[in-house]
C-alpha cells in the first residue's frame, strides 16, 4: 500500500529537480519519509544572544543579534571575498563570505537588523564570523522568531547552492504543514502510547523538528527512540517465535557412546558449573525438534572450545557430521590440533580444511565429507565452497562469528538436507547486554561467566617508553624463570607496508635488547605464507624460542600456556575489544601473567580511558560496556555491517533501560499474538511491513 510519505521529494513545493537531485547525491533524501526521518543533531537556542562586546577568540558558537551597517566587495580573483558589519550597543563584528557573494549579497539589506550564527573566527588579530547563518529579525518571521532552530547535517556543496540550513528548515516546514493524521497515522496500540504519555506520531514529527522548547524536544525524542528500538525488537522477535515454530530440525536424542565416553575417560579437566548449564542448554535445543540457532559468549579462556566439542560429540551419537568454522587459518588450526588431541583413542575422524590444503589430500578430504567417513572437519571459510559436500551434516559451529558475513553464514544451511543443520555460534567478543539484545535479538543465548579453577587474573600495567628498560629488565627475569613472552604491534590498514616496517623494526630493537643465541625470538606477521607463520607458532609453542614478536595475527588462535607476558607496543592505537583479546593470550596457564601496555606520553583523552579500563579490570562484559560507552554501537567489532544498528535517534550505550523495557513489551505481544492479527496489532504489522524491510531476508540465519 503506498503512502504519501512516498512522494519523491521533487513533488514537495519549492523543492523542484535541482535541489531534490542535489538532496538525494549529498544526503540520500529521496522521499517525503527520508526527509522526515532526516532529524536535525543539535539547536540553536535562540533566546540566549551574545552581546558583541563581550565575544573573544575562544567563543566558538555565538549567536549575535545586530544591525548590518555596512557590505561591500573586497580583493579579487581568488581572494576576492564579502565583507559586512554587523554592530550592536556593546560593538561591532566583521561578517565574511568567501562562496556565493553575488547571491548573498543581492539578499542581505543594509540597515536590517539580523539574527547571526556562527563560529568566531581570528585574521589578523580581528574577530569575524565567517559564512554566518543570517536571520533578517520582523514580526512576521516566524524562523528567525522560533526560541529553538533546528540545524541539520549539510555539505559544503548543499550551502553553495541555496539549500543552506535557513531554506532546509523552510523545506521540511513545508513538508510538515502538508502532513495530516491520515499521512502519519498512530502505529502503536493505543494503551502503549497511553501508558507512556506519547505525544502523536505526528506531533512527534512536529516537535522534533520545530520544538518550543527542551520539554517539547524531550516528549518527542522519547517517543520516537522508543519507536525505533521497540520495532526493532518486535521484528526480532516475531522472528525468533516463528523460527521456532516453522522450523524443524534434526532430533538429537541420544547420548551415547562418543558423548559418554570423552566425558568420563578423556576429558581433561571438571568443567565449570557454567560449563555444564550451557551443555545443558544445548543438549536440551538439540533434542526439541526445532533448529537450534544459539550463541555462545565466553570471556577468553572460559572453555568454549570443549563446550563445542561436546556438542559436535551428541550430533556424531546421533548419526550425524559436524562442522567448526574459524575466520582465520591459525584460529582453525588451534582448533583441529585441541581437538584432535582430546579425541586421540576414540576411533573418530577429524579432518582440517582451508585455502592451503590443496590437491590429493584436499580430494580425499572432500571425498570422506561426502561418504561420511570424516566425522568432524574444522576449517577456514573454505568448508562454505560449493564443492564442500556432507554425508549427513547435523550440526555447524562458527567461531568468532561476527568476521563472517551472513550471507557466509547462509551457506552452510545448503549443506544440509531435509533441515538445515543446527548452528552454535560462538565469541570470545563479550558483548554488552543492550549489543546483544540488537545484534543477537533473535538468537538464545548462553554465556559461561565463570573461568576455570586456578586461573589467575591478569596483572595489566601502563608504562611509556621512559620505563622501557625497567619493562625489558621485567621481561629478561620471566624468561629466566622458564616463561615466554609475546610482542603485539598494531596493524595499520592503511598501509601493510608502514605495518611491516614498524614489525621490523621492533624486531630489530628486541634483538639489540635480547641478543642470541642467550635468546631464540619468532616473527610473525600477516604477510608470512601459511607454513611459515604455523613453523613459527609451533616454535613458540613447543618452548624453543623466548619471544614471539608479532602483529595482531595472533589476537585469537594461539594457546601457549607457557607464555606469561604480553607487551603491547602503541597501546593506544587498539581498541578496547582488540586490547582484551590480546591480553586473553596470556593467564592461560596456573603462572601469574602480565599485559604490558606501552604507549607514547601524548594520548588522547578516548585512548587514557581505555588505557585505564583495561588496567582496572579483567572483566569482558565490563570492559564491552566501557567500549560501547566510549565507541558507540556503530563502530563496535562486527556491529557496522548490521542494517539493525541503523539507529537515527536511540543510542545503545545511553537507552539500555529504554530497550529492555522496550523489548519486554515486543515479547508480550509476540507471545500473544506473533501474527499480529488482533485488530489493535494491524498498524504493527503494516508498519513492519512498509518501514522495517531493512529487517527482512536475513532473520532466520541470524
Amino acid at each position: 500500500m503506498s503512502s504519501k510519505l512516498d512522494t519523491p521529494i521533487t513533488y514537495l513545493k519549492g523543492v523542484g529537480p535541482k535541489k531534490a537531485e542535489l538532496l538525494q547525491q549529498e544526503l540520500g533524501i529521496y522521499t517525503w519519509r527520508d526527509l522526515l526521518y532526516h532529524y536535525p543533531f543539535r539547536y540553536v537556542d535562540k533566546t540566549r544572544f551574545t552581546p558583541i562586546g563581550q565575544l573573544h577568540a575562544d567563543s566558538g558558537e555565538v549567536l549575535v543579534r545586530g544591525i548590518l551597517r555596512r557590505l561591500e566587495t573586497v580583493g579579487s580573483g581568488s581572494k576576492k571575498r564579502l565583507v559586512g558589519r554587523l554592530r550592536d550597543q556593546t560593538g561591532v563584528i566583521e561578517l565574511v563570505w568567501f562562496k556565493g557573494l553575488q547571491w548573498i549579497e543581492r539578499h542581505l539589506v543594509v540597515g536590517q537588523e539580523y539574527v547571526v550564527f556562527g563560529r568566531i573566527n581570528t585574521f589578523k588579530r580581528q574577530l569575524n564570523i565567517p559564512h554566518p547563518e543570517m536571520e533578517p529579525l520582523r514580526p512576521d518571521n516566524a524562523e528567525a522568531m522560533r526560541t529553538m532552530a533546528p540545524v541539520y547535517s549539510s555539505t559544503d556543496k548543499l550551502n553553495q547552492r541555496r539549500l543552506d540550513q535557513r531554506e532546509r528548515r523552510r523545506i521540511v516546514e513545508q513538508l510538515l504543514d502538508q502532513l495530516t493524521t491520515a499521512d502519519v497515522p498512530e502505529i502503536l496500540p493505543p494503551w502503549l502510547t497511553a501508558q507512556f504519555n506519547f505525544p502523536s506520531r505526528l506531533v512527534a514529527f512536529r516537535q522534533i523538528h520545530f520544538p518550543r522548547n527542551e520539554e517539547e524536544l524531550a516528549a518527542a525524542r522519547r517517543r520516537l527512540k522508543f519507536e525505533e528500538l521497540f520495532f526493532m525488537q518486535l521484528r526480532l522477535l516475531q522472528l525468533k517465535h516463528l523460527r521456532k515454530r516453522r522450523l524443524k530440525g534434526f532430533l538429537f536424542e541420544r547420548v551415547s557412546t562418543y558423548f559418554m565416553r570423552f566425558y568420563q575417560e578423556k576429558l581433561p579437566f571438571e568443567l565449570t558449573e557454567a560449563q555444564k548449564r550451557v551443555v545443558r542448554e544445548i543438549r536440551r535445543d538439540l533434542g526439541s525438534g526445532s533448529q537450534m540457532n544459539r550463541l555462545l559468549q565466553g570471556d577468553v579462556g572460559s572453555g568454549k572450545t570443549i563446550v563445542a566439542l561436546l556438542s559436535m560429540l551428541l550430533a556424531l551419537d546421533n548419526g550425524y557430521q559436524a562442522c567448526l568454522m574459524a575466520p582465520t587459518e591459525i584460529l582453525a588450526t588451534q582448533h583441529y590440533h585441541s581437538i584432535s588431541n582430546y579425541l586421540q583413542g576414540i576411533g573418530l575422524e577429524v579432518a582440517f580444511l582451508s585455502g592451503s590444503v590443496k590437491g590429493k589430500q584436499r580430494q580425499e578430504i572432500l571425498e570422506g565429507l561426502r561418504q561420511g567417513h570424516i566425522h568432524i572437519v574444522i576449517g577456514t571459510h573454505a568448508l562454505i565452497e560449493p564443492q564442500v559436500t556432507f554425508h549427513k551434516l547435523g550440526l555447524a559451529i562458527i567461531d568468532e562469528q561476527h568476521r563472517f558475513g551472513v550471507k557466509q553464514r547462509a551457506a552452510l544451511w545448503k549443506k544440509s538436507t531435509p533441515y538445515p543443520p543446527h548452528i552454535l555460534v560462538m565469541t570470545a567478543t563479550p558483548i554488552p547486554r543492550t549489543l546483544a539484545m540488537t545484534l543477537y535479538g533473535d538468537l538464545d543465548v548462553s554465556i559461561i561467566d565463570e573461568l576455570p579453577p586456578g586461573r589467575k587474573p591478569v596483572t595489566t600495567w601502563h608504562r611509556t617508553e621512559r620505563q622501557r628498560d625497567a619493562v625489558y629488565d621485567f621481561m629478561r627475569k620471566q624468561i629466566a624463570q622458564g616463561r615466554q613472552v609475546y610482542v603485539v604491534y598494531p596493524l595499520i590498514e592503511e598501509s601493510e607496508k608502514l605495518d611491516l616496517l614498524n614489525l621490523e623494526q621492533g624486531y630489530e630493537a628486541i634483538r639489540r635488547s635480547f641478543p642470541p643465541p642467550h635468546y631464540q625470538i619468532s616473527v610473525v606477521h600477516g604477510r608470512m605464507n601459511a607454513a611459515d607463520k604455523e613453523f613459527e607458532m609451533q616454535r613458540f609453542a613447543r618452548g624453543e624460542t623466548h619471544i614471539m614478536v608479532a602483529t595482531t595475527v595472533i589476537e585469537v588462535g594461539v594457546n601457549v600456556p607457557n607464555a606469561t607476558v604480553m607487551l603491547i607496543e602503541h597501546a593506544e592505537r587498539f581498541g578496547l575489544s582488540q586490547l582484551h583479546q590480546l591480553r586473553g593470550r596470556v593467564g592461560r596457564g596456573a603462572d601469574q601473567s602480565y599485559c604490558i601496555l606501552m604507549t607514547g606520553y601524548k594520548l588522547t583523552r578516548e585512548s587514557r580511558q581505555r588505557i585505564q579500563v583495561m588496567c582496572q579490570t579483567n572483566d569482558g562484559f565490563k570492559i564491552a560496556e566501557a567500549d560501547l560507552r566510549l565507541r558507540g554501537p556503530g563502530n563496535m567489532e562486527g556491529t557496522q555491517q548490521s542494517g539493525i544498528l541503523q539507529l537515527r535517534l536511540a543510542d545503545l550505550s545511553q537507552d539500555g533501560a529504554m530497550l529492555q523495557k522496550a523489548r519486554q513489551i515486543a515479547a508480550l505481544i509476540v507471545e500473544k499474538d506473533p501474527h499480529f492479527q488482533l485488530p489493535e496489532h494491524h498498524m504493527l504489522h503494516r508498519h513492519l511491513q512498509e518501514e522495517c524491510k531493512e529487517y527482512k531476508g536475513w532473520g532466520l540465519i541470524s
